[in-house]
């Protein structure tokens, strides 16, 4: 009998931990696979703000990791240890379409990465000179079609989610056009306004300061449905031609962190995400609070593998 209580008690001690394991820990580190200054950057802190505020005894750093496309930050969150004291704010390079441009990642994002919750969706917005003449998507793609070839577009680099659109939609309108990568939004923009580039699909508040100044023209954004922040511009879908681009950002932990802790780490992140600090701050980078489950999550990240492997293929598009 006390050899069997014994065993029962030592089961139990190995349980307990594992069940029971706390959060936060005094020091969460949250990385982020860009530099300071950048969309996803923005966001950490703004979570880490609202997490430092409910917790003053435990310490929230946002560590900038950039790098390789972002894949550098996220592999430091994929092989840190599973216990809530590394998290990551990334985005869908790193987590999805990364997969596909890279012959080779040093993670696998289905098993090395455990995701908590969407953070936000951000539109982006189709744009072009105004010079080109064209006033909705419909013409934009007549001119296309009639001239293949002839006219540019700038992206934010060889396979971004900005190439990755506007190859979508040359494929999805039977139209063909030239790209010229730049190394940010800030790069193409100024390319689109000088007419160094035709056209451009970009983070949406990169756009609307030009276009509020008539040196862009937007036409249409990247998200299912109408952006509460652009009420009057229509989707890309309304107008015909069925591509979706979800600039969206997400929270990711180890895999292998206990289902508990990860549950945990989720509704306090939710909670911050959705605070009204949160909200009006966001509002202001033209980005929504989503704050899902971590399967919802999972899930978004498969939608993104399967909605670009195709269009990746087809424009062969590879980074190594």
């Amino acid at each position: 009998m006390k050899r069997r209580a014994f065993i029962l008690a030592a089961m139990m001690a190995a349980i307990v931990p594992a069940q029971a394991q706390e959060w936060p820990a005094k020091t969460v580190r949250i990385m982020v696979p860009f530099g300071p200054g950048s969309t996803p950057d923005i966001v950490a802190r703004l979570v880490s703000e609202q997490l430092q505020a409910k917790y003053p005894n435990s310490a929230f750093v946002v560590e900038n990791k950039p790098g390789a496309s972002g894949n550098l930050g996220t592999d430091a969150v994929a092989k840190a240890a599973p216990d809530g004291t590394t998290l990551g704010v990334s985005i869908g390079g790193p987590l999805a379409i990364n997969t596909l441009l890279f012959a080779k990642l040093p993670y696998d994002p289905a098993k090395d990465i455990a995701p908590v919750t969407q953070l936000v969706t951000m539109p982006s917005a189709l744009a072009v000179n105004p010079e080109l003449g064209v006033n909705s998507v419909a013409e934009l793609i007549d001119l296309l079609k009639k001239n293949p070839g002839k006219y540019n577009f700038g992206s934010i680099g060889n396979g971004s989610l900005s190439h990755l659109t506007m190859e979508a939609i040359a494929q999805k309108s039977g139209a063909k056009m030239v790209h010229i990568p730049y190394p940010g939004s800030p790069a193409a923009m100024t390319a689109l306004i000088r007419g160094d580039v035709h056209m451009a699909a970009l983070p949406a508040i990169s756009v609307t300061p030009q276009a509020d100044a008539g040196k862009a023209k937007i036409l249409a954004v990247s998200l299912p449905k109408r952006s509460p922040f652009l009420p009057n511009i229509p989707t890309l879908k309304e107008s015909g031609i069925d591509v979706e681009a979800d600039t969206w950002m997400g929270l990711i932990a180890p895999g292998g962190t206990p289902p508990a802790l990860i549950n945990a780490i989720n509704k306090d992140v939710a909670e911050a995400i959705m605070s009204k600090a949160v909200r009006e701050k966001l509002a202001t980078q033209f980005m929504e609070p989503v704050g899902n489950s971590p399967a919802q999550f999972r899930a978004v990240i498969d939608g993104e593998i399967a909605r670009w492997a195709p269009i990746i293929k087809a424009a062969d598009v590879k980074i190594n």
